[in-house]
């Protein structure tokens, strides 16, 4: 039996936790794979996935910044990827199409439900910091859920467009405003990059959230953001960004291999390390 490949496409890709995730699951699991990362520079995009499913791959992962430009080069993509405005899982069917998803929304869900004692989304109002391609899977998976969501953004017309391509029910806030927001909000999720390693922190007092709400982090380096250490001073429920990183892995790796991976805290462990 042929050997399965896999993969990840970006630019750069050298700090990706994904070949140690999908190394483990495959292990586990006794399949025969391999997981390769493939640096593609932007004007080399098209030509690298052609490449990729021609050589025999049965799917990638796609990364920064490949996330919204590799649509144009797949044959489908799912409703989650068409309202997400983005993709970071492909699957090279049999019969050589390639096959779009996006798995964010998802392990963002899975990861608060399982850090949070089950949260049930329905029903409940959400405070999403940002409009990249995390908070539009973020959001997407929100409205998917039944959430009402308060979309804090620093560009008003990036958010309004966000909230179009989605639907659901969006108030858009001006960062100016951000702590404002926070005022019976059942969820605060941080979808930017402030208060990861190498960026700038994150500016938010959280006076205003209630000690019952939750708080989930997509920054995984560092695991403990200063956010999160401020949520549990506060009493709040926490998910941090590496438990959404190995639940949207789950989603990829059974599109590949037809088996739902288990998280477990060996994983958390190798890969924090």
């Amino acid at each position: 039996m042929t050997q399965k490949r896999v993969g990840l496409i970006g630019w750069p890709v050298k700090h990706s936790k994904s070949p140690l995730i999908h190394g483990y699951w495959m292990k586990r699991y006794g399949i025969d794979g391999r997981y390769e990362t493939v640096e593609a520079a932007p004007e080399n995009l098209k030509s690298t996935v052609e490449k990729i499913a021609a050589e025999g791959f049965s799917g990638f992962n796609v990364t920064v910044p490949h996330k919204v430009a590799v649509t144009a080069f797949l044959n489908e993509v799912s409703e989650t990827a068409k309202k997400a405005g983005a993709v970071n899982t492909v699957t090279v069917r049999s019969d050589g199409s390639l096959f779009g998803d996006n798995t964010d929304g998802f392990g963002f869900v899975e990861n608060v439900r399982e850090s949070c004692g089950g949260f049930e989304f329905n029903g409940k109002t959400a405070v999403v910091l940002g409009t990249g391609g995390a908070a539009r899977g973020i959001c997407a998976a929100l409205v998917k859920e039944g959430c009402a969501v308060r979309l804090v953004c620093r560009t008003r017309e990036k958010g309004e467009v966000l909230a179009r391509d989605i639907g659901g029910i969006f108030d858009i806030i001006d960062w100016k405003d951000r702590e404002a927001a926070l005022k019976n909000a059942d969820l605060l999720a941080n979808a930017t990059t402030l208060g990861m390693d190498g960026f700038d922190g994150l500016d938010i007092g959280l006076d205003d959230l209630d000690a019952s709400a939750v708080v989930a982090d997509a920054v995984y380096a560092p695991l403990n953001t200063p956010l999160l250490l401020r949520a549990r001073a506060k009493g709040c429920r926490t998910a941090d960004g590496l438990g959404m990183l190995l639940h949207q892995a789950r989603g990829a790796f059974k599109a590949w291999f037809g088996v739902d991976p288990e998280v477990t805290e060996e994983l958390r462990r190798i890969v924090s390390a």
